[in-house]
């Protein structure tokens, strides 16, 4: 029998793996047709659903390997990280799907929540969150939506080489604002991001981006620390802004 692996677990959700079967158990059914229906129409590669019995996804795994981790250097070509940029800009350039990401009304208030929280609970000095609020407001504006992952970390991508095999984990798949992707993307690897804008094209805003970098953390240390997770990448680059 395969040795079974835990990928991550929390009381929102459980991966596993079982050789090359991943199983995803969720509380959240709406949160599992979100995927199934956004992996249907990615025009990108993603892992084939082996089968579909609630509260749990089977899917295959995908060849190759991640494109990194947060907390060290990746070991990914620039043509790597090139074409993971290029996998971007095909789905940013596809139909939008029916599903509304998060608004700047939703967003805002648990911005301001989790910046009070890291003062309160002094995870974090006052001027940190302050200069990394400050710098969020670049993000904080009106965008055109594009068929966003939604949560396209350096885990998600999966790489051949030079070639991108496929994206994982898709339950925020559907409409928001491209430059939260190229952010999450990109983040703690700020020194791949023009290799990632190499291959995407086209205009990028990197006020944005760094904007969404201070989201992204502000508003995931909270959570990470509630959940028994490590934030220090996080915590590394809110303290690294300027």
């Amino acid at each position: 029998m395969d040795e079974v692996q835990v990928v991550v677990a929390h009381k929102e959700r459980t991966t596993l793996r079982v050789g090359d079967v991943f199983l995803k158990v969720d509380a959240d059914q709406a949160r599992i047709d979100a995927e199934v229906e956004a992996m249907a129409m990615a025009p990108i590669p993603t892992p084939e659903i082996l089968w579909r019995k609630p509260p749990v996804l089977a899917l295959a795994a995908l060849p190759g390997k991640a494109l990194g981790r947060l907390e060290a250097p990746s070991a990914a070509s620039r043509a790597a990280w090139a074409a993971a940029g290029a996998a971007v800009r095909k789905l940013h350039d596809a139909p939008l799907p029916e599903r509304v990401g998060m608004s700047l009304d939703e967003i805002l208030p648990k911005l301001e929540a989790a910046c009070e929280w890291l003062v309160a609970n002094e995870v974090l000095g006052a001027d940190v969150v302050t200069r990394n609020r400050r710098i969020a407001e670049a993000a904080l504006r009106p965008w055109t939506p594009v068929f966003v992952h939604g949560d396209l970390q350096i885990t998600h991508v999966f790489v051949d080489g030079d070639e991108v095999t496929g994206v994982i984990d898709w339950s925020e798949g559907g409409q928001g604002d491209a430059m939260f992707d190229l952010a999450t993307l990109t983040l703690c690897h700020e020194e791949r991001l023009p290799d990632v804008i190499a291959g995407y094209g086209g205009e990028v805003d990197l006020d944005v981006i760094r904007g969404w970098w201070a989201v992204r953390c502000l508003q995931a240390t909270p959570w990470l620390i509630e959940h028994g997770f490590d934030p220090w990448p996080e915590l590394s680059v809110l303290r690294a802004q300027r």
